[in-house]
């Protein structure tokens, strides 16, 4: 049969010219067309626009077609492949067949790592079972063919990757018509499809990627031709050294006993060696790895002998590899090992994969899902197979069988896997980068499989579900439970947006009890769009959690409704929000950070909460998953990384010697000139006793106060040309000046106290520079250090708009002082000598005289009010910032100082900005391996053996797999006898008992108590006398720890950790797990005692949040859908973010759908002789032990309507009380506004206000849409086309206006106050402009908008309680702002919605008598009479200040 198909083929191709790999790698493909020519074919083909709109500006597409690369997409993909192998990619045509899941992946692949034409074939019709794994289908899609319909999803994801559709039923119809690709892709083909387009393939210089995965079985192979060049074989940067010595027999020793990371035939290269001089520049040199310090060269006899000095440079040889057609790969294959602990499977599936093949053939169909007589009929092909092999293959009936049972099984995370897999090998094919797999690859993970459930025939058979493809697997009951679950993933990047689209096609948390948290804080950039697949251009700048979320519920619609995104950084900073609540809900978490610190925190968390965590990383083509499994596994945190490598700092200062070097030199003076001291000089201007109190206490007084006294006096510019002779000044200083400072210190002929040449081994002696104009590093360095600097002050001008020749023209008339080395300056000469410029525990202020001088210097702080300078926060991936621009200016001049090769802007920015290389292909691989690991802890398994933490790199390629390490155990004598403890898991959990209570209890275990202490408070040590101990012994431990911390437990926090050393009975030390104090009931008598305990130290108000953050949802399947009367709003008419409800509400014609009760504006019980008070995050919710918002009496009459006790609860006075009864051990704030539903007695939010979003009314804009009459549908307060408008205001306005007042008004300190009032009169009058600049009745146009709702519940405020109560009095809005006066009174008297919803009894009293702190008295002001003006009537100061804004107008 293989001959006959050989012969066919070759009777096919006799006509054909044949192309060597050769050819092909340097631009000729077969056809007799240069790669470089564009192909134009009759079908359709399927791009974005020619201009791609990203990051607010227009990219022509035809720009980047004679092969140049656009960096700021690919910079990430760019670090993993270099701009050769990218050009090569660039020039290649790839045809895909097969557009199911695995399908689908490679495209996806491909189209984002960007190839010169991408060409898709399946004209099948898509089925309902395609949407187990086919993320680019829909349910109307079905029946339809699926490349179709899948090209033009492709091609949104890469504007520079045309996607095409392949015009033919039948790859076979014409083999002729694959000439025109270097690669084809074969996915889901018949077995003799494979063999004759191999044939074909092989004989045409054409590579062949052939990948099958059947459940949770999948194979690939490769075949890229005869003389198939490999030019970098792993992918590692070329290692370089210092050389120490070079013996007679060719023996190289690395300087200082330095490892020089050679392997044995490795190649390198000579520069610098004195002596054997021949050794420079010539051929590389073959090297023999003698030791991890000595390799050796070979025969030197003749180069003469070493004397010193040397660099040895690795060098990449190409690598050469035969590979073999597919029909020969069959009887004898060459098979790379995925998983060495199944050395005996690969063989097994080689045969068992063909069986498969056999069975479609003679049945016309596939196995069915676990159907024995298929499976019988597959083992027995199997068998028959192994029996004519010339190798014996001892088959596994079990294995056979499963594979039988799996033939039409789908599953993402396979797909995922092999996509990975199978788009990286097609990169290499075309780009010769790292090494191919050699030819076979088997994978398979059976542990996956569940056990929990049940799987049979009937359970496995296809429902008609998108989900038919797992199904076959795993079995129905299975994916009821993946549905129902509730996860959480920390993160929402490359490896996010993979996840969520595993998560989505194998239905997770689409049943009733699922959900699915995100959380991402940051915004999509350009570089993201490169392998986070779920982003577009159109998407850049929004928020990733968002977007991510959005598009996966596209792809499934069953998530919609079941993910809560959180844009929120998880840390300590915000375990308010990430709660004991929270946590405990979960039943897993995945990281996808790329951050170690962050990983190391949800870590530590979910072993705190025992929660089974998946974690996962990427390196370029490296990439890792590991599990955490509780009670079973070490942790994430249980291994540590490499520290990052420095350098000492005398190295950077005068002795560089590689490129590493000098980056890291230019990055320090990056922040000395732009970021130190413009820092420095603001803390100045706005701390009244810098000098006294700050500067004093760092140590560093006389260099930071000259460089105040530089910015802000002799070296401050007034106009950009300042900035330019700065910059010069700058390269004279550092270039010129600093090395023959250092050659005067150190001559070149100097010599050590031994004798040697100083400048020998690391030390490279440097030559100073000569500035030239005309030399671009140069001038660069002018151009862009002068832009910084520039920025610094705020001065316009920069590159853009000044040219080269006004750069030279301003240096020319420079007078360049001339340099004269000081003989007092000292320079330290190595890294183990003292530093002679450290100031050794002394401090300047000893040095009175020069101190005053220097202090005399500098300007009056008074004088600077209102200056401030603008630091530079570095930006790497802006390329019009000049941030790269400096950094490798200044690196490169360093490096020809020292002779040191110089590096380009992309390495530079590579290794200043720390960049982590990426690429598509490794993310989609590693996310399969992780769900892999996910159906695992689903299916609740807890024998150790059957989860595996995974290692690859796709560059050897290496697969390596491995059980995780459990978790260390320990051991200590209780009083029945030994017991075994989980150092890692376990701890003893008790109630909120006394220190006596406590001690007595462990005693009892066999434990005595030496010491306990909670966090850095000690609370007790057996050593301590009685009488300290006396009074503790009684007190609770929530209390102890109070007591003495000084500190209160935070209210969001359930529980407390205690740390114990004791003694067991053997009577000695042992190591036992700490101790978790459970706090079950919230403790009013623990809340703050006044507003002001929400001062942070520095006096500054800081708010917290609240705790329901769920959503009314018009989507199907909702927990919280739109019906009328279902949901009933309190509010209290004091508070600001409640008004905006009550605004939005009347404005969107709710009324009659959502009733409100306000709250008595009063905070205290009756006869409560003092306020205990406490401001959370919304400015008006109190908290106290006997406080709360409570409702009015029925004998009590307040103005507003429904102020009222509460209509649906009986029998209850307080807001709290609601609380309680929704959750009994509710720990949060008792906050308004809250919308309660009364179908399911549940809090649906109470976050009218976090940081600048506005659950609650957004809600109320479009999810009661559907019972609403049109003229209130038809009101859009938040219009698509004015979004990001609105989000741009609102976060101005919120920061500095609407929590501006409180920040001002609860300010505990005079500094506090000041930095507080600073910015929100700033704001008003940005407001005030806006208004005068747009004359508009609303704040946006002629439309009101969010932002006049949220603006004007301040504003309202404003004179009648903050100018006098919060002191916010520089100006008040009716005599300081007339445009904001009269846009306040058209909204007040022109629309009933804010106007009717304005209650000033209630606001004015609320605060006045509410605020103790503030006004003990509680006596509230009469005045402003009115509250609020006419719109016919001024004061007079505002009379006057019209007056002559009109004069000037008519003028």
């Amino acid at each position: 049969l293989y001959k006959q198909r050989l012969a066919s083929v070759q009777a096919q191709c006799h006509s054909f010219t044949i192309y060597s790999h050769a050819d092909i790698a340097v631009g000729v493909t077969p056809g007799k067309r240069k790669a470089s020519d564009e192909y134009v074919r009759p079908e359709k083909r399927f791009m974005m626009d020619n201009n791609m709109d990203v990051d607010g500006s227009v990219v022509d597409i035809g720009q980047l077609k004679n092969g140049d690369i656009d960096d700021s997409l690919y910079s990430r993909q760019l670090y993993v492949l270099g701009h050769e192998a990218m050009r090569r990619m660039g020039a290649s045509h790839i045809l895909i067949a097969g557009l199911r899941g695995l399908g689908v992946e490679i495209a996806k692949n491909i189209a984002l790592a960007g190839v010169k034409s991408l060409t898709l074939f399946d004209p099948e019709p898509a089925a309902i079972s395609d949407l187990s794994s086919q993320f680019f289908l829909h349910p109307d899609d079905v029946g339809k063919p699926r490349a179709a319909v899948t090209a033009p999803r492709v091609a949104e994801l890469n504007a520079y990757t045309p996607v095409s559709v392949h015009p033919s039923k039948s790859l076979m119809d014409n083999l002729e018509d694959l000439r025109q690709y270097q690669v084809i892709v074969l996915t889901g083909a018949p077995l003799k499809d494979q063999l004759t387009i191999s044939e074909y393939a092989h004989i045409h210089g054409i590579f062949l990627v052939v990948a099958d995965v059947y459940g949770l079985f999948g194979s690939i192979f490769t075949d890229f031709g005869e003389r198939f060049s490999i030019a970098d074989p792993t992918g590692e940067n070329p290692v370089s050294g210092i050389v120490a010595a070079i013996d007679s027999e060719g023996l190289v020793s690395a300087l200082d006993e330095t490892r020089h990371g050679l392997e044995d035939g490795d190649y390198v290269t000579f520069s610098e060696v004195q002596g054997m001089t021949a050794l420079n520049d010539s051929a590389p040199r073959k090297i023999a790895v003698k030791g991890p310090y000595t390799f050796s060269i070979g025969d030197v006899s003749g180069l003469g002998e070493y004397e010193r000095g040397g660099l040895y440079t690795q060098v990449k040889m190409p690598k050469v590899v035969d590979f073999e057609p597919l029909f020969k790969q069959l009887k004898k294959p060459t098979i790379l090992e995925s998983d060495f602990a199944k050395f005996d499977r690969p063989q097994q599936l080689h045969l068992g994969f063909q069986a498969l093949h056999a069975f479609k053939d003679k049945h016309s169909r596939w196995p069915r899902p676990h159907n024995d007589k298929d499976a019988t009929s597959v083992l027995q092909l199997t068998r028959d197979m192994a029996s004519q092999g010339d190798d014996k293959v001892d088959i596994d009936e079990n294995l056979i069988r499963e594979l039988s049972y799996q033939a039409q099984g789908d599953l993402s995370p396979m797909a995922a896997f092999f996509g990975g897999l199978a788009a990286q090998e097609v990169l290499k094919s075309v780009s010769g980068k790292f090494h191919p797999i050699m030819q076979w690859l088997y994978f398979d993970s059976l542990e996956s499989l569940p056990t929990s459930v049940k799987r049979s025939e009937d359970l496995c058979k296809p429902k008609g579900s998108r989900y038919d493809g797992q199904i076959a697997v795993f079995g129905a009951d299975f994916q009821e439970k993946l549905a129902n679950v509730n996860q959480f993933l920390v993160g929402a990047g490359a490896i996010g947006c993979e996840m969520l689209k595993n998560w989505a096609l194998i239905g997770l948390a689409t049943g009733p009890k699922g959900n699915i948290s995100v959380a991402d804080m940051d915004q999509i950039e350009k570089s993201n769009l490169n392998r986070q697949f779920l982003f577009r251009p159109k998407d850049v700048g929004k928020l990733k959690a968002d977007c991510a979320a959005a598009a996966v519920q596209t792809m499934n619609p069953e998530l919609e409704g079941k993910i809560t995104t959180l844009r929120d950084r998880v840390g300590p900073e915000t375990e308010h929000i990430f709660n004991e609540t929270f946590w405990e809900g979960l039943d897993g978490v995945t990281n996808a950070l790329d951050n170690v610190d962050a990983r190391q925190y949800v870590d530590r968390r979910c072993v705190f909460f025992r929660k089974p965590l998946v974690d996962s990383g990427t390196l370029g083509t490296k990439g890792n998953s590991q599990v955490v499994l509780p009670r079973l596994t070490e942790s994430y945190s249980s291994s540590q990384d490499p520290p990052e490598q420095s350098f000492p700092q005398c190295t950077l200062r005068s002795f560089p010697n590689k490129i590493e070097h000098t980056i890291a030199w230019a990055k320090e003076k990056f922040h000395q000139y732009f970021v130190g001291p413009p820092e420095t000089v603001n803390l100045y201007v706005a701390q009244p006793n810098y000098i006294e109190q700050t500067l004093k206490q760092s140590g560093n007084e006389i260099p930071t106060l000259e460089s105040i006294r530089d910015f802000l006096v002799t070296e401050k510019p007034s106009n950009f040309d300042d900035c330019i002779i700065w910059a010069r000044q700058q390269f004279e200083k550092e270039y010129n000046n600093a090395i023959r400072q250092l050659l005067y210190n150190f001559p070149k002929d100097s010599t050590t106290a031994s004798g040697a040449p100083f400048w020998s081994g690391p030390k490279r002696a440097p030559d100073p520079l000569k500035f030239e104009a005309n030399n671009t590093t140069h001038l660069g360095f002018v151009v862009a250090t002068a832009n910084l600097h520039a920025f610094n002050y705020g001065i316009a001008g920069g590159s853009d708009e000044v040219p080269e020749a006004h750069y030279k023209e301003v240096m020319e008339n420079m007078i360049i002082p001339e340099f004269s080395p000081n003989p007092t300056v000292k320079i330290q000469a190595d890294e183990n000598e003292p530093d002679p410029n450290a100031q050794n525990g002394k401090s300047s202020f000893d040095d009175n005289d020069e101190l005053e001088k220097l202090v005399s210097s500098l300007p009056p702080r008074k004088s600077l009010m209102g200056f401030k300078l603008e630091p530079v926060e570095f930006e790497k991936d802006d390329d019009t910032n000049h941030h790269i621009d400096f950094i490798t200016a200044a690196s490169n001049l360093r490096a020809q100082n020292y002779a040191i090769a110089e590096a380009d802007r992309h390495k530079t920015k590579f290794i200043a900005g720390k960049i982590i290389p990426a690429i598509a292909t490794t993310t989609a691989l590693v996310t399969g391996l992780v769900v892999l690991e996910l159906y695992k802890i689903i299916d609740g398994k807890d024998d150790i053996e059957q989860y595996k933490n995974g290692f690859v790199n796709l560059a050897l390629p290496f697969f390596g797999f491995s059980e995780p390490i459990a978790s260390p155990k320990g051991k200590y004598l209780g009083k029945e006898g030994e017991v075994t403890i989980d150092k890692l898991w376990d701890r003893f959990e008790i109630e909120d008992i006394t220190l006596r209570e406590f001690l007595d209890h462990f005693s009892g275990k066999g434990l005595e108590v030496m010491m306990l202490s909670s966090g850095v408070s000690l609370l007790y040590a057996s050593f301590y006398p009685p009488n300290k101990l006396k009074d503790r012994m009684g007190l609770k431990l929530s209390q102890l720890v109070e007591t003495i911390s000084k500190r209160p437990i935070p209210d969001h926090q359930k529980n407390v950790i205690f740390e114990m050393t004791v003694e067991d009975q053997t009577e000695e030390d042992v190591e036992v797990p700490y101790v978790m104090l459970k706090l079950h009931k919230y403790k009013m008598d623990k809340a703050p005692k006044s507003i002001t305990d929400w001062a942070s130290k520095d006096g500054a108000f800081k708010r917290a949040p609240s705790q329901f953050r769920n959503a009314i949802s018009k989507q199907s399947g909702a927990e919280f859908p739109p019906e009328k009367d279902r949901y009933h709003l309190y509010v209290s008419y004091a508070c600001p973010w409640a008004h905006r409800t009550l605004i939005v509400r009347q404005l969107k014609g709710l009324e009659d759908i959502i009733p409100y009760t306000s709250v008595h504006w009063e905070m205290l019980e009756k006869g409560a002789s003092s306020i205990s008070t406490a401001y959370n995050w919304r400015a008006l919710i109190m908290v106290g032990p006997s406080t709360g918002w409570r409702f009015a009496r029925s004998d009590e009459k307040l103005p507003g309507d429904n102020v009222t006790p509460d209509p649906i609860h009986k029998n209850i006075s307080h807001l709290r009380d609601i609380y309680f009864k929704v959750d009994p051990d509710y720990s949060g704030r008792f906050t308004v506004p809250t919308l309660y539903d009364l179908k399911q007695g549940k809090i649906v939010s109470n976050e009218g206000e976090f940081k600048k979003s506005s659950d609650i009314i957004r809600m109320f804009y479009t999810e009661f849409d559907g019972i609403l009459p049109e003229k209130y549908r038809s009101v859009d307060l938040f219009p698509k086309h004015l979004r990001q408008h609105i989000e741009g205001v609102n976060d101005w306005t919120y920061n500095d206006i609407n929590n501006g007042v409180y920040k001002t008004g609860f300010a505990q300190t005079q500094d506090a106050y000041e930095k507080a009032i600073q910015p929100l009169f700033s704001s008003l009058d940005r407001v005030e402009a806006h208004l005068a600049e747009h004359a508009a009745p609303y704040y946006l146009g002629k439309d009101i908008t969010e932002a006049d709702v949220r603006l004007f519940t301040t504003i309202v405020r404003f004179d009648p309680v903050y100018v006098q109560h919060f002191k916010c009095n520089i100006r008040d809005v009716r005599s300081g702002y007339p445009e904001l006066h009269k846009w306040l009174r058209h909204l007040y008297w022109d629309v009933p919605a804010f106007g009717k919803t304005t209650e000033f009894e209630h606001i004015k009293k609320h605060y006045t008598k509410s605020h103790k702190q503030i006004n003990p008295a509680s006596i509230t002001p009469v005045g402003p009479v009115p509250d609020i003006l006419p719109k016919d009537q001024e004061v007079p100061t505002a009379t006057a200040i019209l007056r002559s804004t009109k004069q000037q107008v008519c003028q």
